[in-house]
């Protein structure tokens, strides 16, 4: 009979009854010596589907609008989908108001489990984040849009997505030294350096961190724009791509000003060929190895980007050929003494105007204004303008306007059998004025006859026969 009783009570043990099995799982084991010894208790998480795709971080700090799953161990009817309320508490069956907000997930289990000692002997409490509230954070520094902003909950947002929301990068950006200052649950003031060109580089998915409630994300700006770099950061999703852009132009292009840009086909930021086409074009006289870009950082320091032309038409080096951002100044000098071949491959370029203006006056066929290509040369413009007449000289006057101001007067002598070269058929710039004096024997001819035009309005019609 006491057998039975004993074999009984062990089964009443082993079956769940009236009070939670956590107690029972929980229990405590008595030694040999009848002194007792805790279990650590064993933690039981939902299907990891519950889980957003980055994982639970259990130094999450709670707050207002977390939805969570509150599961108590083999108590269904207090487990069941929680949202974290205006005043910051839990309203959990049985026990009411508990206050979760500020405690991490871990710290908020151990709230619960205590709360629920009053109903339980052995509470074991197991919290899921399942959609976490939204996130304020604040973007500073060399992003195109700096402030603060409200990233939606669904899924932890990370530091590439706050990054876009910003409107991304600027090109002035160090990834290399992207800061995350973070408050930590004790209180301490944290800062976290990220690399996000390893990330760009190396597909390095560590350093694009899962922000937190209140992270402030800092952007500092290079010292030193590098070419290659700046042209890779331009490919990545990173920058931002405004519709239009106001960019400066100054320096040797025929239409010096300020200019509205939009981004190409592939939604990239314009570069600086680009601008430099929507100035009119690059002059003969261009010093393009000696191209700068000047940029203000957001913090109100100027960066001067050197670039070298000649690079890109002589290599095809594309990484000189900056893609810009709001508010960047182009500024071409001008070259010292250009030579005719520099200046031929310059206006052939499509960098040039494709057209020139030339004014041809004096014994030409059809004197006037002209229109040439870009790299037309003197001998072509003297044909464009219908040639010489036969009471043309052979040598010509080229007048030019400089750049800074003074005009120069050149005399040429034609000879169509010439290639081009600054001796005796030099290429064309614009509004240059080409001048045909007549030959000797015109200029006699015609002072003769201003000697005696006036003879014949006096002498009788029959007296010169």
């Amino acid at each position: 009979m006491q057998f039975f009783i004993l074999f009984c009570t062990s089964v009443f043990i082993l079956i769940p009854g009236s009070f939670s099995a956590a107690a029972a799982a929980d229990r405590s084991d008595f030694s040999e010596d009848g002194a007792m010894q805790a279990q650590t208790p064993q933690r039981i998480h939902l299907s990891s589907s519950a889980l957003p795709a980055m994982g639970v971080d259990r130094n999450y700090i709670l707050g207002v609008g977390d939805q969570l799953e509150v599961e108590v161990f083999n108590v269904p009817e207090y487990s069941g989908s929680q949202r974290v309320l205006a005043d910051g508490s839990l309203n959990l069956p049985a026990i009411g108001k508990v206050p979760v907000a500020g405690l991490t997930i871990e710290a908020a289990e151990t709230a619960i489990a205590t709360r629920y000692q009053s109903e339980l002997r052995y509470p074991r409490i197991t919290l899921v984040l399942q959609q976490p509230r939204s996130f304020q954070v604040t973007l500073s520094g060399e992003v195109n849009s700096p402030g603060a902003y409200t990233l939606d909950g669904g899924q932890f947002p990370t530091l590439v997505q706050a990054i876009q929301a910003s409107g991304g990068l600027t090109y002035a950006a160090n990834l290399r030294q992207v800061q995350i200052r973070r408050l930590n649950p004790s209180g301490a003031r944290q800062t976290v350096a990220v690399d996000l060109w390893e990330l760009l580089q190396n597909g390095d998915a560590s350093q694009n961190i899962a922000l937190r409630d209140g992270d402030a994300v800092f952007v500092p700006a290079v010292e030193t724009v590098n070419l290659t770099e700046s042209a890779q950061l331009a490919a990545s999703n990173l920058i931002g791509t405004p519709e239009t852009l106001d960019i400066g132009v100054v320096g040797e292009v025929f239409r010096p000003g300020i200019y509205r840009l939009t981004g190409g086909e592939s939604q990239t930021n314009p570069t600086v060929s680009q601008a430099i086409r929507e100035a009119g074009g690059i002059k003969p006289s261009a010093d393009i190895r000696q191209i700068q870009v000047r940029r203000l950082t957001r913090s109100g320091t100027s960066q001067t980007i050197d670039i070298d032309f000649w690079e890109l038409f002589q290599s095809g080096d594309l990484t000189q050929d900056l893609a810009l951002q709001q508010g960047d100044t182009i500024s071409i000098a001008t070259a010292a003494a250009p030579s005719d071949a520099e200046a031929a491959q310059i206006v052939a370029t499509n960098l040039s105007p494709d057209q020139i203006l030339v004014n041809v006056v004096g014994e030409i066929e059809s004197p006037g204004a002209v229109r040439v290509p870009a790299n037309t040369t003197l001998n072509q413009a003297v044909l464009a303008a219908g040639g010489l007449t036969d009471r043309a000289r052979n040598d010509v006057e080229l007048i030019r306007l400089n750049p800074n101001g003074t005009i120069v007067q050149q005399q040429f002598e034609i000879d169509f059998s010439q290639n081009v070269n600054a001796e005796s058929n030099p290429i064309l710039w614009n509004n240059d004025v080409i001048i045909v004096d007549r030959n000797a024997t015109a200029s006699f001819t015609d002072g003769l006859s201003r000697i005696l035009s006036p003879l014949r309005n006096l002498l009788p019609f029959g007296f010169l026969f």
